[in-house]
């Protein structure tokens, strides 16, 4: 059976500045995700893997080329149907974990919950990511990976088509990472929800179905593991 195709990407360029300080990101980028699979795009800094993850979650738009979500066109939407696209079908994860500190983990959780059409409960959520004991604590009781595990429940908790994942373990060190990585492979597990992940760490495509490779803008190289690694067997 041939696997659903959830985005397409075809000559797809983004550019800032004008002339001369004109600094291209993206350079003609052919790309096809599939549902249910867990990507990793795997970068240099200034690889344009930031750039294209933005415009696939419809946070920016190319400046030519073609970028579909299903039968969506992407680049031909306008900022309400960006922003009916992100509500309905992205979630997405940060380095940062953007938590609202007066709210506990549940409350952070319910604040998407109450706008989303179809959603988990917010225990649930924080379950899948093996939080349900801490979901009454506030954010500055929480360590930095229970905070991005709290993110983590909080983009999945409306069940979206995809999850949209950037440089999620950059501010944590190895061992707090690899129980994000964890969260965020049980999520793809439990929910089938399309994941990428981008990162600038190689370690961490083991756990991939796909590992696409970025470099100046364009897509460099693609391989497909034969097996997903258990993050846990991951170390950097």
């Amino acid at each position: 059976m041939v696997a659903e195709s959830v985005f397409r990407t075809r000559s797809l360029t983004k550019s800032y500045g004008e002339g001369d300080v004109r600094i291209w990101a993206l350079r003609g980028v052919d790309l096809d995700l599939y549902a249910g699979e867990l990507v990793v795009l795997l970068g240099a800094s200034g690889s344009g893997k930031s750039t294209l993850l933005n415009i696939l979650g419809g946070l920016d738009v190319p400046a030519s080329g073609e970028v579909w979500y299903r039968d969506i066109d992407l680049s031909k939407a306008d900022d309400r149907a960006l922003t009916a696209y992100r509500r309905d079908y992205v979630g997405f994860v940060f380095q940062f974990y953007n938590l609202i500190p007066s709210l506990t983990a549940w409350e952070n959780v319910a604040v998407v919950t109450e706008i989303a059409e179809h959603p988990m409960p917010p225990g649930d959520a924080l379950g899948l990511v093996g939080l349900k004991e801490r979901m009454h604590h506030f954010p500055a009781q929480l360590s930095g990976g229970e905070q991005q595990r709290v993110a983590i429940a909080r983009a999945i908790a409306k069940c979206p088509e995809v999850l949209l994942c950037d440089e999620p373990t950059g501010a944590l060190d190895s061992s707090t990472g690899i129980l994000v990585l964890e969260a965020l492979e049980t999520a793809n597990r439990e929910t089938g929800t399309t994941t990428v992940i981008i990162t600038h760490n190689a370690s961490i495509a083991q756990m991939a179905d796909r590992v696409i490779t970025l470099s100046d803008g364009m897509i460099s190289g693609e391989t497909r593991n034969a097996t997903r690694a258990d993050p846990r067997s991951l170390n950097w």
